[in-house]
């Protein structure tokens, strides 16, 4: 399907440009939030009557944005979050939830606007991109821990998932050498008493 945009769209062009995108993107995304129009003579039309309040608009939110960037970029999030020995979320961080945060923190931002690809799903510090604007994007962290206390060591820079992992090696090497130190039978044959030392003491004693 033809649209023609009715602002910036990330990889795809600016406004009043006309592009070829999949339906269902065009159907469910840029047509309902108003981000494009199908391609039509009569739209086309429309689009020119519309350009200069269009970009008047966007440039007024642009400002608006401008002002919130410089407050959030760079700004760090604690999430507390149940999780594994190993790191892993039982459950999810989603742009819903990460929304919610920054409201909560005093920034008006739509679950739309975090460009978060996939749900996060383990501790540590994600870097989260945050579309302010079309033209305006800013970047925060997310310090996504299972207590307050492994938060403020991710602040601090602190890998706890690769600590814990190597915590979790180690003790598995430990017992794997044991295992392999203590192999059944291994005693018994040192000793003459498994089934080749019992057959000698039989014939010795015949």
């Amino acid at each position: 399907m033809e649209v023609i945009l009715l602002e910036r769209v990330a990889k795809l062009g600016q406004m009043g440009d006309v592009v070829r995108v999949k339906d269902g993107f065009a159907r469910n995304f840029l047509l309902p939030q108003g981000k494009a129009l199908r391609a039509t003579g009569a739209n086309r039309s429309k689009f020119e009557s519309m350009k200069v309040d269009l970009e008047a608009k966007s440039l007024a939110a642009k400002g608006d944005a401008a002002k919130v960037a410089n407050k959030l970029n760079g700004q760090s999030f604690k999430v507390l979050r149940q999780a594994s020995e190993v790191g892993q979320l039982y459950g999810s961080v989603s742009p819903r939830d990460i929304a919610g945060l920054l409201s909560e923190g005093g920034f008006e931002v739509e679950r739309n606007q975090i460009a978060l690809n996939v749900p996060i799903k383990t501790i540590g510090t994600h870097k989260v991109p945050v579309l302010l604007h079309p033209e305006v994007e800013v970047t925060i962290s997310l310090h996504v821990a299972r207590s307050a206390d492994e938060a403020e060591r991710l602040a601090r820079g602190e890998d706890i998932t690769v600590q814990r992992t190597d915590e979790e090696q180690e003790a598995a090497e430990t017992v794997a050498a044991a295992e392999a130190f203590f192999e059944p039978g291994a005693v018994k044959a040192e000793d003459g008493e498994g089934e080749d030392g019992e057959a000698a003491d039989k014939a010795e004693k015949a």
